[in-house]
């Protein structure tokens, strides 16, 4: 994660000083989900539902918990936005899990990841300057995206390569977030410690 250059401070976004809390959770599920994927050797059609499904739900409950730690208002559109991405990844996690099978799988997560990658690529463009967390929704955005592209080229293939194309996404948008919530974290206990001096 990289901070604007020069942040105008009458439009910045007041985030919370723990908003490393759900970025470093939301690494943490991508990493594990990826790693699940990668050592899951042969993978069943409702084990791909299942630990996709709770991939994509636990997404989007973050993302939801993120609105208010990172300096969204109540009723303000981008914090609108990042509540629907949410909800929208819990809801097809949800259907995900609960209907079996490749082209579910491969077309309603596609879905889900789709719309909440164009939502953070709207929230990284819109917030250039005033929040910190910018430059990481484009560039989770845009792998939000490739990868929901992805996905639904594979369902044919079995749950293993499905579960291959997600799981990519996941680990490479799990180091974003994973680096970005360190950042985050370490810039919180450096602010901390200069209001205790």
């Amino acid at each position: 994660m990289t901070l604007p250059a020069a942040p105008d401070a009458s439009t910045a976004l007041p985030a919370a000083v723990d908003l490393w809390k759900p970025v470093l959770v939301r690494a943490a599920v991508a990493l594990v989900f990826g790693a699940l994927t990668v050592f899951w050797g042969a993978p069943s059609v409702a084990g791909m539902g299942w630990a996709g499904g709770a991939y994509l739900l636990a997404t989007g409950v973050v993302l939801i918990w993120s609105v208010q730690k990172a300096g969204f208002r109540t009723g303000a559109p981008a914090g609108k936005i990042v509540s629907a991405a949410g909800a929208v990844l819990a809801g097809t996690g949800a259907a995900v899990a609960l209907i079996s099978g490749g082209l579910v799988f491969g077309t309603i997560a596609a879905l889900g990841l789709s719309l909440a990658g164009v939502a953070e690529l709207y929230l990284g463009i819109t917030g250039r300057g005033r929040s910190v967390l910018a430059r990481d929704w484009i560039a989770s955005g845009v792998i939000g995206l490739g990868t929901a592209a992805a996905l639904p080229f594979f369902t044919g293939l079995g749950p293993h390569a499905l579960l291959g194309v997600a799981g990519g996404g996941a680990i490479i948008s799990g180091v974003l977030w994973g680096l970005a919530g360190l950042t985050l974290r370490h810039d919180a206990q450096g602010n901390s410690a200069e209001a205790v001096n």
